[in-house]
């Protein structure tokens, strides 16, 4: 069985002769740490001397991606991401049409051709792909986070009309690149941070109305082009994983082991068997403080309690330079390790 089609069925919930493995996608400045350690020159040959089972590919992050003849980019919020969290342009609209005069972006502008070209050189790999849809940290980003949170109270109106936007254009434009990549793709990927180290950002019964609506359309668009469906949600959010179910995730990343009630003993004892998992292997602390010992004990332990439909990872993807190169060889060779 080759790499796809083992996490094809993993991912499906079926019976695997062992768990995956992803690297995850570390920080630009880890790279040049890992190529001097591992001798290697590339990307694509680091990730083959680990063994990694998936490729994430996604068209939204490739420069020319989208094309605005204006030169604006997908959202552009007139901030800098380094602010995240300030007053946003849409902070002080009262009305629906304020929000239909924002420079909302045209799906006419974008091109898929750089992505297309590397899902078609990705080999033997399970493929990640599909527009980001961070449509929760755009809209953060646009009313601003602590303003975003308020007019779902004061004007929930003008949150629900910029969020028709948002999400509008992400539907729209994972229908065209879903069209054009037909099997090159095998999972869609998409992004919301929902929660922090204690609990979730927003109240449940917001996070119902503003959040699970256009959630629940985007597990249906990945299933109904033939993709299973992967939410990437930091933080702790135990309390929705329900819903997540519910709504037809197929699996679950990158299970951030440090936060409220995401231990991977407290996710097998309620949700296993019911979604898969990627991740679960702590990056805030043991893969920047451990051993390379206990980096493989971690794992071990994390694959007796999940696997063996879990995909091994870090709990968050961009490896930050303070983890020892060390460590990521010991967490790679532990995925890969029949002791249990």
């Amino acid at each position: 069985m080759n790499k796809r089609e083992l996490i094809k069925r993993l991912v499906a919930g079926e019976n695997v002769e062992r768990c995956g493995f992803w690297l995850g996608n570390p920080h630009p400045d880890t790279w040049p740490i890992l190529h001097r350690y591992f001798g290697t020159n590339s990307e694509l040959e680091l990730r083959r001397k680990l063994g990694d089972d998936v490729s994430w590919i996604c068209p939204q992050f490739y420069k020319g991606a989208y094309q605005d003849p204006s030169g604006l980019a997908l959202f552009n919020s007139g901030l800098d991401r380094n602010l995240h969290g300030s007053v946003g342009p849409l902070a002080h609209c009262e009305t629906v049409e304020e929000i239909e005069r924002f420079p909302w972006p045209n799906p006419d502008y974008l091109n898929f051709d750089s992505c297309l070209r590397d899902l078609r050189g990705a080999g033997d790999v399970y493929r990640l792909s599909g527009f980001w849809t961070c449509y929760f940290h755009n809209l953060s980003d646009l009313f601003g986070m602590e303003d975003y949170f308020v007019k779902m109270l004061t004007d929930p109106e003008v949150v629900r009309a910029a969020t028709d936007k948002v999400c509008g254009f992400y539907y729209e434009a994972n229908e065209r690149f879903f069209a054009a990549a037909g099997d090159l793709v095998d999972g869609f990927f998409f992004g919301n941070d929902f929660g922090s180290q204690l609990g979730l950002l927003c109240g449940p019964d917001q996070f119902g109305e503003f959040i699970m609506p256009w959630f629940q359309r985007f597990t249906e668009q990945g299933h109904r082009h033939g993709h299973q469906v992967f939410l990437h949600s930091c933080g702790s959010i135990h309390p929705v994983i329900e819903r997540l179910i519910a709504a037809k995730v197929d699996c679950l990343h990158p299970l951030q082991a440090l936060a409220r009630d995401m231990e991977a003993e407290r996710l097998a004892a309620d949700f296993k068997g019911r979604i898969t998992f990627m991740g679960g292997i702590d990056a805030q602390e043991l893969m920047t403080n451990a051993t390379p010992e206990e980096i493989r004990a971690d794992v071990h332990r994390v694959k007796r309690l999940l696997g063996p439909n879990l995909i091994v990872s870090p709990s968050h993807e961009a490896i930050l330079p303070n983890v020892p190169p060390e460590n990521v060889e010991a967490l790679a060779q532990a995925a890969f390790e029949t002791k249990s």
